[in-house]
C-alpha cells in the first residue's frame, strides 16, 4: 500500500471514450473530489499534447494522485507520459471505454460512485508496464491479420454494443486471413512459426475476450505470449469457444509461453496494435518495467499485492 497524502488531484479524462459517460458526470466527479478535501486540475485528452505539457512541468509533491477516466487507449497515453517524465504518482481509474481491459483486471466497477470510492481511497497495488520499441503498454500488444478487426470496427458500433462488435467484425474477416511467418526470440529460446494472430499480454483480457491470457499476472514481471498458429479454417470455430473459456493455452494450434523479453521478426509487414490503438512497425522489441505503477483498488475485494 502506498502512503497517500492530501493535496491536488490531476483528473485526466477523455470525453469521447465509450458512451461519453464522463462528460455527463464531470461536475459530479469534481464535487466528490472537493468534498474529500482535494483541489482538482482537469486535463482534457487532446492527442496527448496537454498531458505532456502538464506532466513535464508538474511539482509531484503538490499532488496526491492522478485519476484517469477513459478506456485503455486513454490510460496508455497517461502512463506513457508519466513514465517519460519519471512521474511516480499513484493512478486511479474511472473506466469509461468500450472494453476497459486494464480496469477489468483490477476488478474496478463501472458504476461512477463506486469507482470514485476506490479512486479517493488509500489502497493501492503494484502493476508492471510492458515496453515495445521504446513505448509503453499497460495491457496488451497484438499483431497479425486479426488486428485489423479492432481498427476497422465502427466506433459507433463499439459504443452501442460493446465487445460484441469485435466478435461480429472478426467473424466477417475469417475467410480473408492468411498466416504470416514469424521469428520469436527470447533470452533462452527461438521459435519459428506461421501464425494468424498473436498477443503479448500484461493483463488477462483484450477486446472483450476476458480470458485471452488466463495465466497473466500484472505484477509478476513477465509477459504472456499467445500465438494462434496456422490451422485449417474449420478449426477456428472450436478454438474460439476455447478462447472464450480460457482453455486455449493447451490447444495444439496455440503457442503459449512467458518471458520478460521478446523480439518479433517477420517475413512481411503485419498490422500491430497497442492497447487498442495503432502500434509500432516490425521488428518489435519487448521488455518489462517491473511493478512500475501504483493502482488504486478496492480494499474490501483486492487480495493481491
Amino acid at each position: 500500500m502506498t502512503k497517500i497524502a492530501k493535496g491536488k488531484i490531476l483528473l485526466y479524462y477523455n470525453p469521447y471514450s465509450g458512451n461519453g459517460m464522463f462528460k455527463n458526470n464531470l461536475d459530479h466527479i469534481i464535487d466528490r473530489c472537493q468534498d474529500a478535501g482535494y483541489q482538482v486540475m482537469p486535463v482534457r485528452v487532446n492527442k496527448g499534447k496537454q498531458i505532456e505539457k502538464v506532466l513535464s512541468n508538474i511539482d509531484e509533491n503538490e499532488y496526491s494522485r492522478i485519476i484517469a477516466c477513459g478506456g485503455d487507449g486513454t490510460l496508455n497515453i497517461c502512463v506513457n507520459t508519466m513514465i517519460r517524465h519519471d512521474i511516480h504518482l499513484p493512478m486511479a481509474i474511472l473506466p469509461a471505454g468500450t472494453a476497459n481491459d486494464f480496469a477489468y483486471y483490477f476488478e474496478l466497477p463501472s458504476d461512477i460512485d463506486k469507482a470514485l470510492d476506490i479512486a479517493l481511497g488509500n489502497k493501492t497495488t503494484k502493476a508492471d508496464v510492458g515496453t515495445v520499441n521504446g513505448k509503453c503498454f499497460i495491457n496488451v500488444a497484438a499483431m497479425g491479420a486479426m488486428v485489423d478487426v479492432s481498427q476497422k470496427t465502427d466506433p459507433a458500433l463499439k459504443n452501442a454494443i460493446g465487445p460484441l462488435a469485435y466478435y461480429l467484425k472478426g467473424a466477417s474477416e475469417l475467410t480473408q486471413v492468411h498466416p504470416i511467418k514469424v521469428k520469436l526470440t527470447t533470452s533462452d529460446k527461438v521459435y519459428d512459426e506461421e501464425i494468424y494472430f498473436m498477443t503479448v499480454c500484461n493483463g488477462e483480457s483484450a477486446g472483450g475476450f476476458r480470458k485471452l491470457s488466463p495465466h497473466s499476472m500484472m505484477n509478476d514481471g513477465l509477459l504472456d505470449v499467445v500465438a494462434f498458429r496456422k490451422m485449417p479454417i474449420i478449426e477456428f470455430a472450436p478454438l474460439l469457444f476455447e478462447v472464450l473459456n480460457g482453455r486455449h493455452p493447451q490447444n495444439k494450434n496455440v503457442l503459449y509461453f512467458q518471458t520478460d523479453s521478446l523480439i518479433i521478426e517477420a517475413d512481411e509487414n503485419m498490422p500491430t496494435d497497442i492497447d487498442g490503438e495503432n502500434g509500432e512497425e516490425l521488428p518489435l522489441h519487448f521488455g518489462m518495467l517491473k511493478r512500475r505503477l501504483d493502482i488504486f483498488v478496492d480494499h474490501n475485494t483486492w487480495r493481491f499485492d
